[in-house]
């Protein structure tokens, strides 16, 4: 297997796409993909979702048909895979670059695919998901979201490629490959019943109205506040920032590790000494919150970013890796409740620590969404698992958060 991912360009996409679906009703190995009944919607920066969860930006959020798999799962919110500076063959990636057995293990980060090249493929699932949704009968064409992560710094984000991708994602209608998807289509026309070119004009080209902000381990409060303020104020985007477990502490992470049985995960307290802290955090989320109401945007926290921890057995390449999956569970769902004791219960979150088809009814419950999962979609089924699960969902009342 290449070590190296490969796009597929959009017309070989449809044509698996359509030919698959025509064979035996499956879409990428999704098996009787999860329809959308009843028209239920809930409510997220202007936008109308039809489940609250989807995949965290990782490994099923790179290329356009891992997009398409969860979509045909029953996913409807997309945290796209987050882009920075270094990027393509610049940036290095050790591998194997992730484990998952009982909990999850990685030494990835950003995307591996230049920047403009995740543009193309964020592009292309956002207007295939357009074309499959209605036309198979899988839900209605504005029912998901995509939500771009960006990283790592603010003169990082500024620069000119990574302003591209960021305008570009706010309004693709203008791109080449926004512009070849449209040419496509409108010369295959007949293979989607109902959809005329006047319907192909008038898709939503406005892929990302939101963005989440993912920051470096050590990254100091005062850049964090400053490039959250520049994405709502110069970039106009609702916002959620990102945040670390180590807000929790050394001795409650230390200590909650090993009353669970995870006394041989290994860390010491130096990311908990350097990383964003508690004091800090509360009153600068405030500001920002106030800057985003200001504008009329949402604001929120995501919770949370993985776990650094030491490689200690060989189990990846390198000295440190991260960690997800259900023994993240417990610190990102007490870090949830800490901050949301904080706010009063005001401040929007959205959550991927350890949710799987046995806690995420009850997370969504505790008014929590929306839900990202990414370990648990490296488990055997892989895709076929998100179903459960957007069924569950389906079932609950849909409220707008409060």
């Amino acid at each position: 297997m290449s070590d190296r991912m490969r796009p597929i360009p959009f017309p070989e996409l449809m044509e698996q796409v359509l030919t698959e679906f025509a064979a035996d009703g499956s879409l990428f190995d999704v098996r009787a993909p999860y329809r959308h009944e009843g028209g239920k919607r809930l409510s997220i920066f202007g936008e109308a979702p039809e489940t609250p969860f989807g995949p965290a930006a990782g490994p099923h959020t790179q290329l356009a048909q891992n997009l398409i798999a969860a979509y045909a799962g029953g996913a409807r919110f997309f945290e796209l895979k987050t882009v920075q500076k270094l990027d393509g063959e610049d940036l290095p990636v050790s591998k194997p670059c992730i484990l998952a057995g009982a909990e999850g293990y990685n030494v990835e980060w950003s995307t591996e695919l230049t920047v403009p090249d995740a543009f193309d493929e964020y592009v292309k699932a956002w207007f295939a998901l357009k074309l499959v949704s209605q036309t198979f009968g899988l839900g209605a064409r504005d029912g998901f979201v995509f939500n771009m992560s960006v990283g790592y710094d603010l003169a990082g984000i500024q620069l000119p490629k990574m302003d591209r991708f960021i305008e570009g994602l706010k309004d693709a209608r203008q791109s080449a490959v926004w512009q070849a998807c449209v040419a496509w289509t409108k010369h295959n026309l007949h293979r989607f019943a109902g959809l005329s070119a006047a319907d192909v004009d008038a898709f939503d080209a406005k892929v990302c109205r939101s963005i989440t902000l993912s920051t470096l381990h050590g990254c100091p409060p005062e850049e964090i506040e400053r490039i959250a303020t520049y994405l709502i104020e110069e970039k106009g985007l609702h916002t959620f920032v990102k945040c670390n477990p180590t807000l929790l502490g050394y001795t409650f992470a230390r200590n909650t590790m090993d009353a669970l049985g995870y006394e041989a995960v290994a860390f010491d307290d130096h990311h908990f000494n350097s990383d964003l802290q508690m004091a800090d955090a509360v009153p600068m989320f405030g500001r920002l919150l106030a800057r985003a109401q200001a504008r009329g945007l949402q604001f929120g926290l995501k919770l949370s970013n993985t776990f650094p921890v030491g490689i200690t057995r060989g189990e990846l390449p390198g000295e440190e890796m991260y960690m997800s999956g259900k023994a993240l569970w417990p610190l990102t769902i007490h870090l949830a409740q800490k901050l949301e004791t904080a706010f009063a219960g005001k401040m929007w979150v959205s959550y991927s620590g350890g949710a799987d088809e046995r806690n995420i009814g009850e997370l969504y419950d505790a008014g929590i969404w929306p839900i990202t999962l990414a370990t648990t979609l490296l488990k055997p089924g892989g895709y076929n698992r998100l179903q459960p699960m957007a069924r569950l969902l389906a079932a609950k009342a849909y409220r707008p958060f409060a």
